[in-house]
């Protein structure tokens, strides 16, 4: 029988599975999930015991669960910079992004532009909901929008809406979110912004200027199937059944998933006050050093763009078959990372950023590595040395090599 991993096993960098399971695995894949940071599982627990009632009750105890969401919304808002009556609570990003072009798309003439690089729950839920009325703009070969596109659209028409993220998923390329609002703000037109990965990695000061704001706590140490929105009161819901969240969105809330997403956030958020993510990027960046110095030939996506500092995106020597692709050999040596790539059937399907920076015929050899508050700097050392380790036994040629 499985049983669950205590706390210490499970927080941290580290998998650490009991004697008979699967070896211990350095875990570089925090853009997907980053795990239960300790502050979160606390204020799960303890709002699960003090917080039991539904919110829309009308007894002490609903009372209480109200109050707790209330000052959670005030929370939020004051890291947004934005009034918490602007905040909903929903079941993370992908729905919140579907909500938010299902309100768009009920203007039957509503034109939206999204970038071309948006995590799949925009550029699905915008090409379902708006259909012929999607514009999609396109990046640089770094992974940045292209804001001379933009503006120099704008100065003919004006959508309904334009939608770019704040950090890519896949390359970690930070996004100039702040200078598209400028523009939008300038022509008079609404701007979404997806921060799924750059809540939790940098500051969330200033999102709530911003008309539309999504995030999820599953990618900053908070619990996965919690998240918010950032939207205007005359939101339109995309979930019906109920008057919760000012008849913005439907359905019981989620009491101690919320308590817990605010802990990490606030434990994200005092340690981005104390300046740790310089270092943090110098690991990154050792990593990179140490990698190049004998694999010319690995090429980081972004490289000359502003990154995250967790993430490295990058294009490695290409394997024969996907069995032996570079995320299992490198599981196999004890650390779990991500590739850009979707394997099924033995087809390698290029990812979408990737084709979007003009890589297409490349995307079939995109590895991520993504770090979390809880990586150390000899997590990075580790990771390195694996890396070289799996080059050499493939054979890929190096500049070490005779």
């Amino acid at each position: 029988m499985f049983l669950p991993l205590s706390k210490r096993e499970f927080l941290g960098s580290r998998f650490n599975p009991r004697p008979g399971m699967v070896r211990a695995l350095i875990y570089f894949d925090h853009n997907a999930t980053s795990p239960l940071c300790a502050a979160a599982r606390d204020a799960w627990l303890t709002a699960c015991e003090r917080f039991p009632a539904n919110p829309a009750s009308p007894h002490r105890l609903g009372a209480r669960a109200e109050t707790a969401l209330e000052n959670a919304r005030q929370s939020a808002a004051e890291f947004l910079e934005c009034s918490p009556l602007d905040i909903v609570w929903t079941s993370g990003a992908t729905e919140a992004n579907n909500a938010l072009f299902h309100h768009i798309a009920l203007d039957a003439s509503a034109e939206v532009w999204v970038s071309a690089i948006e995590h799949p729950s925009v550029l699905e839920a915008a090409r379902r909901s708006c259909h012929s009325r999607l514009k999609i703009i396109p990046v640089t070969h770094n992974g940045v929008v292209d804001l001379d596109w933009i503006e120099s659209n704008l100065k003919r028409s004006r959508p309904s809406l334009i939608a770019v993220m704040a950090a890519n998923n896949e390359t970690g390329v930070v996004q100039p979110w702040k200078e598209i609002l400028a523009l939008c703000c300038k022509y008079d037109v609404p701007f979404a912004c997806d921060a799924a990965q750059w809540i939790g990695k940098l500051p969330a000061r200033g999102l709530g200027q911003c008309d539309f704001v999504t995030g999820c706590a599953h990618k900053f140490g908070g619990p996965v199937g919690i998240g918010f929105m950032k939207v205007p009161p005359q939101f339109k819901p995309f979930i019906v059944g109920g008057g919760q969240e000012d008849g913005r969105r439907a359905g019981t809330q989620n009491v101690a998933g919320t308590l817990a997403m605010m802990a990490a956030w606030q434990l994200r958020e005092r340690q981005l006050a104390s300046g740790e993510t310089k270092q943090r990027e110098s690991w990154r960046d050792a990593f990179i050093a140490d990698v190049q110095r004998v694999l010319p030939e690995f090429e980081v996506l972004g490289a000359n763009a502003p990154r995250l500092w967790n993430t490295v995106s990058a294009l490695m020597p290409a394997m024969e078959d996907c069995r032996r692709r570079w995320v299992v050999r490198l599981d196999k040596s004890g650390f779990a990372v991500s590739t850009g790539s979707a394997c099924a059937s033995g087809k390698e399907k290029p990812s979408h950023v990737v084709t979007a920076m003009g890589l297409s015929s490349e995307g079939d050899r995109m590895l991520r590595f993504s770090s979390g508050w809880e990586t150390s700097r000899d997590d990075w050392h580790a990771l390195a040395a694996a890396v070289i380790s799996v080059t050499h036994a493939q054979g890929f040629p190096t500049s070490l090599t005779p």
